[in-house]
């Protein structure tokens, strides 16, 4: 994606990252030399996809404060009251674990090499704490939840019960086959909304397709910001999700079919699912103002899954911490439809119409409709997004 520099008579000043400094991982120079040097002779821990991602946010500052993977400290603060050591507001653990053992042979102090599966260092832990959890607590306070069901719980029973805390030293950041263009790091994206001159920025967090309730909530918050930013989570996510590269296109045909141009970017958010709700609502949240996003689109059932969540409970966590904590202001939507009255999208502050007048569906009613070789009506998603979804299941049945 090309940043074009423009001429400005007003200096744009941007969100602060969260913490205050946009955090940079990513070693150069002499440093990177020195660390490759060292590698060899470390022990080594290979990352899951999880780890991998956030190894990646780390190190770009999309997730500043962080200076790596929690130590026992920052773990337990943000599961009890969703806070970092000094009461920074943070609502997720981010964690490395132990896959094999009880990580007797992890040295506090010494480095420990981050591998790919193939065995290709990305970086290095300076290991600073090394602690065991309790999953059980864990799933209940961060996912508000221990069912076996959830795909949060199913995650943790892929790892073992000893993590690892420590700042990291990023010596290259892992390799990505699709989206190149796309793939912009937090310094990127605010040098892109400069670029463009915005001033305030409203970011939307998806792992689905955009249908039309989500079109209506976007095109509401571009009346009052200047920008906006569609920010696709291409990490991992559950197997019956919609694939990522079909997801992309159905972002760009709508962006080039229904939006002002001039008014909307498309950049990947390289964030692992974590399916938390309402603490993923504040997470988003905050990685999103690193990413230099003034304000945030918060609908129903934010970051959920199945029924562990209350429809608001996204929205309601907001009320939890003071505004000025967040930085970034949250703007609550309710469920939209399609309103048979007035013949538009509509929630029901700005539609008096009956049940029998409302078309609701969801994105999990569509792809149980693509499932069936149903296609899913006009009142719910653009003609040619739902073209590349039918196009994509039946070529997945081929």
């Amino acid at each position: 994606m090309e940043i074009r520099t423009i001429e400005s008579k007003e200096t744009l000043v941007m969100i602060q990252p969260h913490g205050g400094t946009l955090i940079n991982r990513l070693m150069e120079g002499d440093e990177k030399k020195a660390l490759e040097a060292r590698v060899s002779g470390m022990k080594k821990l290979v990352l899951n996809q999880r780890e991998t991602a956030d190894l990646e946010m780390i190190a770009t500052g999309a997730m500043s404060p962080l200076e790596g993977f929690m130590t026992e400290e920052q773990y337990r603060g943000v599961l009890a009251d969703m806070r970092l050591p000094g009461g920074l507001a943070w609502s997720l653990p981010v964690s490395l674990a132990v896959k094999n053992g009880s990580g007797e042979d992890f040295e506090i102090g010494s480095e420990v090499a981050l591998c790919t599966e193939e065995g290709v260092a990305l970086g290095v832990l300076h290991l600073e704490s090394k602690y065991r959890v309790d999953k059980t607590y864990e799933a209940r306070q961060a996912l508000g939840t221990d069912d076996e069901a959830h795909p949060g719980v199913q995650y943790l029973k892929t790892v073992g019960d000893v993590y690892l805390g420590g700042k990291i030293d990023v010596l290259q950041l892992p390799r990505h086959e699709k989206f190149l263009e796309y793939r912009l790091a937090p310094k990127q994206t605010r040098e892109l909304f400069k670029s463009k001159g915005w001033k305030t920025v409203v970011a939307f967090q998806t792992r689905n397709p955009i249908h039309r309730a989500h079109e209506y909530l976007q095109k509401c918050a571009l009346e009052i910001c200047d920008g906006l930013l569609i920010h696709p989570l291409m990490g991992e996510t559950k197997s019956d999700d919609i694939p990522a590269d079909v997801r992309m296109k159905c972002y760009q045909v709508l962006v080039e079919k229904y939006f002002v141009q001039d008014r909307v970017a498309i950049t990947v958010f390289p964030a692992a699912m974590r399916y938390a709700g309402p603490r993923e609502a504040i997470f988003h949240s905050l990685v999103r103002k690193n990413y230099g996003c003034t304000h945030f689109i918060v609908g129903r059932d934010h970051a959920g899954v199945g029924n562990y969540y209350g429809t608001y409970e996204a929205q309601e966590i907001f009320d939890r911490f003071d505004p000025a904590e967040i930085g970034i202001t949250p703007l609550m939507f309710e469920h939209a439809f399609f309103c048979k009255l007035t013949g538009g999208m509509a929630t029901t502050k700005t539609s008096p119409a009956t049940a029998e007048n409302k078309v609701f569906l969801s994105g999990t009613k569509v792809r149980e409709m693509l499932h069936r070789g149903e296609v899913p009506p006009a009142e719910f998603t653009r003609p040619e997004v739902a073209q590349i979804l039918i196009d994509s299941m039946r070529n997945k049945q081929d």
